[in-house]
């Protein structure tokens, strides 16, 4: 069944037994492992191709995936979902052109598969080193972000990879738009269409046989809500790369240049509130609170955000609500934002060791010293010195799309580009040697 052969929308699929969509998924996943072994053989230039040729698609069919977004939307606000969800759901000319330069820049990245590193001659004579590989079969699991669609793909097919892909099916139609651009990109540069897949069924149970599959799947990546993130991370039997939650702080510090601490604290806030690397809480240094939190608060109360501090925060912004324990722990994704105001580096560390996500978080300083004792000292998957929280993303480092983001510490951590999306091998070379 290809994305074109669409027919049942996702709420009729409860009439679907588990037998049949376990049959279904199981052909989805004997597809992609036989497009797997077809892809990682694919040269860097086929590969290219077929990017290329996908971004040139999706400027070419802009007005066709906005009239497919357009449903999504009007069903969205019908089904009352959260201003969050909407924004990530929403496309325009503007995140269709973002959504094929990233494809562009995937192409222009070096290819990893097949590089070797770390050849070292050892004392038998044998060079010991290693070489990437494609993971195999990549499962992504995803819900609102149509543009994930498009980057999952890309950066799957490059890292030669196959992908199964699973939208959330408030973006059913945008991604079925999507995912015929992406079968129409392979098919010209002559690989299989089953090597990146968009299911066209949305039920759940969908996630639970694909995460259940090992045999064919190789690794799960759930893009979306703690609930689902957890849920993956439960029940999967393969590898998960995962993070839960963006808790992402800011710290203005008492050295800080307050003509880079207002920008930078607005901007992580206020930029987009839906996604996981804005700010959900600022620390400000006691010695300089009383000099940027009155103007910070102005700012804020202009953008519309509503503000929870600390006691001494309220002292100066006295309209403030009381920030309670859970605010400290809550990813709002909405214009909401927690103030604390806190005794030096070391309160601002130990607050974010207690509270944080280990996702992303920032300092602005001009105290060198500082700066590093932040980066050393602070565990997460991006530490940042005078920069907003929003740059943690894969197109902003170079990475021309990210797979996800994951605050563990095996494999990959922080955005996942290509080499994220591939593994290492061991290599020996000899000549004739024995041991």
């Amino acid at each position: 069944m290809s994305p074109a052969a669409i027919k049942v929308p996702p709420k009729s699929t409860s009439k679907i037994s588990d037998a049949a969509i376990l049959a279904y998924m199981r052909q989805k996943g004997e597809k992609a492992r036989a497009a797997a072994r077809h892809v990682a053989r694919a040269d860097t230039g086929q590969k290219n191709a077929a990017l290329f040729a996908l971004a040139d698609i999706l400027k070419a069919e802009a007005r066709t995936i906005l009239q497919a977004n357009a449903q999504d939307m009007l069903a969205g606000r019908a089904a009352k979902l959260d201003a969050a969800m909407l924004d990530r759901l929403q496309l325009n000319e503007d995140r269709i052109a973002a959504m094929a330069d990233g494809v562009i820049q995937i192409a222009n990245l070096s290819d990893p598969v097949g590089e070797m590193t770390d050849l070292k001659l050892r004392p038998s004579g044998i060079q010991v080193g290693k070489m990437r590989v494609p993971l195999g079969v990549v499962g992504i699991i995803y819900e609102s972000r149509p543009n994930v669609t498009a980057d999952a793909a890309a950066l799957c097919l490059k890292s030669g990879n196959a992908a199964i892909l699973r939208g959330g099916s408030e973006a059913v139609h945008s991604n079925l738009a999507i995912a015929r651009c992406i079968e129409r990109a392979l098919s010209d540069s002559r690989l299989p269409p089953e090597t990146v897949q968009v299911l066209d069924i949305t039920d759940r149970r969908t996630v639970g046989f694909m995460v259940g599959m090992p045999e064919f799947v190789d690794v799960v990546i759930p893009r979306g809500g703690k609930s689902l993130v957890a849920a993956v991370s439960e029940s999967a039997k393969v590898p998960v790369i995962k993070h839960l939650d963006g808790i992402c702080h800011v710290f203005i510090d008492r050295d800080a240049d307050r003509e880079k601490a207002i920008p930078i604290a607005v901007n992580a806030k206020t930029q987009r509130y839906g996604t996981c690397n804005t700010m959900e809480t600022l620390l400000v240094d006691q010695p300089v609170a009383d000099k940027v939190l009155p103007e910070l608060g102005r700012i804020y109360s202009e953008h519309g955000v509503e503000l929870r501090g600390c006691e001494r925060t309220r002292r100066i912004l006295p309209d403030a609500r009381p920030a309670t324990e859970d605010d400290w722990r809550t990813e709002y994704l909405a214009p909401i934002l927690s103030i604390r105001v806190v005794d030096g580096v070391d309160d601002a560390i130990a607050h974010i060791a207690k509270y944080g996500s280990k996702h992303t978080d920032s300092i602005v300083t001009e105290n060198l010293s500082r700066a590093r004792k932040f980066l050393r000292e602070v565990d997460s998957s991006s530490v940042m010195v005078n920069a907003s929280t929003r740059f943690a993303d894969g197109y902003e480092y170079g990475l021309g799309a990210e797979i996800g983001i994951s605050t563990d510490k095996f494999h990959a951590r922080g955005p996942v580009g290509l080499e994220g999306l591939t593994s290492q091998k061991w290599v020996v070379l000899g000549d004739g040697h024995v041991r």
